[in-house]
């Protein structure tokens, strides 16, 4: 089965009999009444029978880090009873990696799925606060909607408490603490060291929060039960997955697919060719399969860890023949890095140095600009206030691993000959209409440049300090957090020679 696009949504593609996808032939969004129309009234479960629920289908996370759902269920009643407090529900709708896009098709589409699942677990936990939390125009327009079709609303005397709240669009606002640091009035960034949501989340209570997948799949697993759930999928991981296929495709998709399916035919049936020469699994926090690995891959979470890799939040890019596939990494590490939250050293400074060595290995830097790398990626993981940096570290690390024969021309030889395609998805700044490339680029006059260095030490996510004492630019545009600071830097140029420039 395969659907039209909404509003910029990519296609969608059920590939065996369709479950979240169900009713998207027929409708852009599922409103209420078509909503009950495709999937029927939501049935009511006291706690213990929801965690069973969910221990019996194996639901985890489809957030990124796969925790079991049930555990979380456990985990949140407990402690409400014992603090005697009611707790909070927390759906994550916040995608802001460009290669990601089902949570915003489920949100823009099939809202009532998430909505019941979620509150099937605010009703068996007794919750009396529901927060969705988005990024996106388009997700947050649809929430609003569906929660007034419903008649929920944030006003005292409801018997739940419901509202939408929008973060900026970035890789750190899906971060667990970073939403509900923002749905408290803070900023949307991850606040370093912190308690669990289940004991301590959404003002303080404590939070069952979860990815807008996994809310999906539970509403489905409560009405067909257990025994029907576990007809597709495989017996350790039953149900389906939701995959976004973007990279060498003809079009972004969001696909449907039973767990267990093989990656080859997943790829084949979105339209991608010719074998790849990689395939990037779980986005730009993922891992790279090599070739020979993708080619007898099955998309399961045992399957893939058996391939040193994870599923995570279900992007899918395979990387075609024609592209420098470290040229390719090297401008998403980039992009990691110009994301970086900011508030510690392996973020703010270890990842522009990251993505500035893995630079200098296909500029030809040579086994020094190697060794470079590790040292850096060793420099970062697991001293992150957040996840970001052990994730950028694992995605410019596994790409050494699978592009062996491509390392070895860059280090050893004068590259491997292939330009950098631009092939894996980077979002346009604000205000950038499609076609027109970055809005807005850091260039330097080579004719006046003095190598002060003072525009690195201000924006050490975009400039550094190469080997001959003069700064070097990231490949990026300038993100629209970091225009203030990239301003600051161009103004405070001792020889006038940093500029912002509207490049193509």
């Amino acid at each position: 089965m395969r659907a039209a696009t909404r509003g910029g949504l990519p296609e969608v593609l059920a590939l065996g009999q369709p479950r979240l996808t169900a009713g998207f032939e027929d409708a852009g969004r599922l409103d209420r009444r078509a909503h009950l129309a495709v999937h029927g009234t939501a049935p009511r479960l006291a706690e213990d029978d929801l965690i069973r629920l969910a221990e019996a289908v194996s639901l985890r996370g489809r957030g990124g880090a796969g925790f079991p759902f049930a555990r979380k269920l456990r985990a949140v009643g407990g402690t409400a009873r014992r603090r005697g407090v009611r707790p909070a529900v927390v759906v994550n709708g916040c995608e802001g990696e460009p290669a990601c896009r089902k949570d915003a098709v489920l949100l823009e589409r099939a809202p009532h799925l998430v909505l019941d699942g979620a509150l099937l677990a605010a009703e068996a936990l007794g919750a009396r606060t529901l927060v969705v939390g988005v990024t996106r125009a388009g997700t947050e327009a649809s929430m609003r909607e569906a929660l007034a079709e419903r008649g929920l609303a944030d006003r005292r005397g409801r018997a739940v408490r419901a509202r939408v709240v929008r973060l900026p669009e970035r890789m750190v606002s899906g971060e667990s603490s970073a939403l509900l640091r923002a749905v408290d009035g803070g900023p949307a960034l991850p606040p370093g060291r912190h308690p669990r949501a289940s004991e301590q989340g959404l003002a303080g209570l404590p939070t069952l929060l979860s990815n807008t997948e996994t809310f999906a799949q539970l509403a489905l697993a409560a009405r067909l039960g257990a025994a029907r759930y576990a007809a597709a999928g495989t017996p350790d991981e039953p149900g389906t997955v939701l995959l976004t296929v973007s990279g060498a495709v003809p079009g972004p998709r969001v696909v449907e697919a039973p767990s267990g399916v093989a990656l080859p035919y997943v790829l084949a049936r979105c339209g991608a060719g010719q074998a790849p020469q990689g395939v990037l699994v779980g986005g730009y926090h993922g891992g790279w399969l090599d070739a020979p690995t993708a080619a007898e891959a099955l998309l399961s979470r045992e399957a893939l860890a058996a391939c040193g890799a994870s599923l995570g939040a279900g992007a899918v890019l395979p990387l075609p023949d024609d592209t420098c596939p470290l040229g390719e990494a090297v401008r998403v590490a980039h992009w990691l890095a110009a994301e970086s939250a900011g508030q510690c050293g392996p973020c703010r400074l270890g990842l522009p140095a990251l993505a500035g060595a893995l630079a200098d290995v296909v500029a030809g830097g040579g086994r020094g600009a190697l060794e470079g790398v590790r040292e850096a990626a060793g420099a970062v993981r697991g001293r992150g206030a957040c996840g970001h940096p052990d994730g950028s570290a694992r995605f410019v690390l596994s790409a050494l691993t699978a592009f062996t024969d491509d390392l070895a021309a860059h280090v050893l030889g004068s590259g491997c000959g292939r330009r950098t395609a631009g092939v894996l998805p980077l979002p346009a700044p604000p205000g950038t209409a499609a076609g027109e490339g970055q809005a807005e680029r850091l260039a330097v006059d080579w004719t006046l440049c003095e190598g002060h260095g003072l525009c690195a030490g201000l924006l050490p996510e975009l400039v550094r300090i190469g080997p001959d004492g003069f700064p070097v630019l990231a490949d990026t545009g300038v993100p629209e957090h970091l225009r203030g600071r990239a301003q600051r830097a161009v103004r405070r140029c001792p020889a006038l020679a940093l500029r912002l420039d509207r490049g193509q």
